[in-house]
């Protein structure tokens, strides 16, 4: 008879999260489902809020990447207003998102990921984590703290506060950059970039022994998503929507993030709390997309700065064709490149002439009755869109998750795994490990992605004052 393997809860990711697997009663696997199984609501309860409260709201959606939905969201609030913000400001919120970035990259990779990189996939369950890290090389573990700090930092040095900082406001940042917090910023940075090259260079001498995970690890083809820059360069704070498909076909180019809803479609099933976003001209669950580090490498033409753009060369190598590198293994790898290029690329920016500009924000009113932000969060493409009334308060919103836009892919890595390594009628835990495994390339944030109603199984438990269970109530 058929039998289901649940994987509950799937381990060193950001949120709450399981994973069935359907097995025949000869032992294969016939299906696979990843459950996001808590529910936020925020598209909800943020109606009849002033807009000018959603960039505090929705930051909350998340304390691993505030900073992402704070950007997106002022940058829906800067629509709404129908401003230009300043030079200035917009290149201190870049400085803000590119911390961000090698922040959560850093945690993906030196804290969530690198236990079975480092120890393997069949080891310990009980010192496969970060612990079991510091023991078998204590630099490795101590670079990845270091270089996460670096990047908290710099968003405590701008924003006063690592998390939930509410320095970004509609139309700009609320103060200048003194000249000292610069200065600071910039001591940071040599460290932060020596650790990063030499993260990469351990790493990319590591990737060989992983051909055969690389070789299964989501690697069916997929289209890619991702901003760009107006010349096709790598973007994350501003910029236009490309889609590239498994061949490297451009198959939408510079499309302007306000026409998003064009190319791209929702849909929900009954067994997660996520939405399911998928390229429209193609279908649902036909449109299946990636975003993030990987799809924005694929689709950028170069990344804009001296070693970044080396190891960018050195990234389109994993592939043996001239093609997209399709393995969602080398999300991994990928996250290395954009920490090289953030740190990069904030030394640029803090040492242009106008990043001590007082003129940081362009005051309006609500312009507009509909605002629209995209920016590239560390795990791919956020969307935030809003509709207000004549009074300024928030009649509708959509968000689309990074996270989301991967939830087609998840699915069907999590199947491609689980055919390539499980065992119905032989069991092994680390079997199953390399089944999570595949969800951590994706470093999925399921905190920011839970807004879908569905049909999920709920119980609800009424308790009196002394935990007597005085009612319950069961959906399926």
């Amino acid at each position: 008879m058929s039998r289901t393997i649940s994987i509950e809860p799937v381990t060193r990711i950001e949120g709450h999260a399981r994973i069935t697997l359907q097995l025949a009663d000869t032992g294969e696997v016939e299906d696979a489902k990843f459950h996001l199984t808590q529910f936020r609501g925020f598209e909800k309860f943020c109606e009849g809020r002033p807009y000018r409260e959603m960039p505090a709201l929705t930051a909350r959606t998340c304390g691993i990447c505030p900073v992402s939905h704070l950007l997106a969201s002022n940058k829906a609030c800067d629509d709404l207003l129908a401003v230009t913000i300043p030079p200035t400001a917009e290149k201190l919120r870049r400085v803000m998102n590119l911390a961000q970035l090698v922040q959560s990259h850093a945690l993906s990779f030196f804290h969530l990921s690198s236990p079975d990189l480092l120890l393997g996939w069949d080891s310990d369950p009980a010192t496969r984590n970060i612990f079991g890290v510091m023991r078998q090389d204590p630099e490795l573990a101590k670079s990845g703290i270091r270089l996460r700090q670096i990047g908290q930092s710099i968003i405590e040095t701008l924003g006063g506060k690592k998390i939930h900082p509410t320095w970004v406001v509609p139309g700009g940042v609320n103060e200048p950059l003194p000249e000292d917090k610069r200065d600071v910023m910039l001591a940071m940075l040599p460290e932060g970039l020596r650790i990063a090259k030499d993260t990469y260079a351990f790493f990319k001498n590591l990737v060989p022994k992983f051909k055969d995970e690389a070789s299964h690890f989501g690697t069916a083809p997929t289209m890619f998503l991702s901003l760009v820059t107006p010349k096709g360069n790598l973007e994350h704070y501003d910029g236009l929507l490309r889609i590239k498909d498994a061949q490297g076909r451009i198959v939408e180019d510079m499309v302007p993030p306000r026409d998003y809803r064009r190319i791209i479609g929702e849909a929900v099933e009954d067994f997660s709390y996520m939405k399911f976003p998928y390229y429209k001209p193609q279908g649902y669950p036909r449109g299946i997309y990636r975003v993030g580090p990987l799809a924005r490498l694929n689709n950028a033409e170069a990344c804009g700065t001296p070693f970044a753009d080396v190891a960018l060369a050195e990234f389109r190598t994993l592939q043996d064709d001239t093609g997209p590198v399709t393995s969602s293994f080398h999300y991994h790898y990928a996250r290395l490149v954009e920490i090289i290029y953030a740190l990069e690329a904030m030394q640029r920016l803090l040492k242009g002439e106008d990043i001590l500009d007082k003129r940081v924000r362009a005051r309006a009113r609500g312009n507009r009755y509909e605002g629209i932000g995209v920016a590239e969060a560390p795990r791919g493409t956020l969307m935030h869109h809003y509709k207000i009334d004549d009074e300024g308060l928030i009649d509708w919103v959509d968000l689309i998750i990074a996270t989301g836009h991967n939830n087609l892919a998840m699915n069907r890595s999590i199947k491609e795994v689980a055919d390539a390594y499980v065992e119905g009628n032989n069991l092994q835990e680390g079997m199953l490990n390399r089944v999570e495994a595949v969800i951590r390339c994706y470093d999925p944030c399921l905190s920011c992605a839970s807004h879908a109603f569905g049909q999920m199984p709920l119980a609800i438990e009424l308790k009196d004052a002394s935990g007597q269970v005085v009612d319950r109530l069961v959906r399926e």
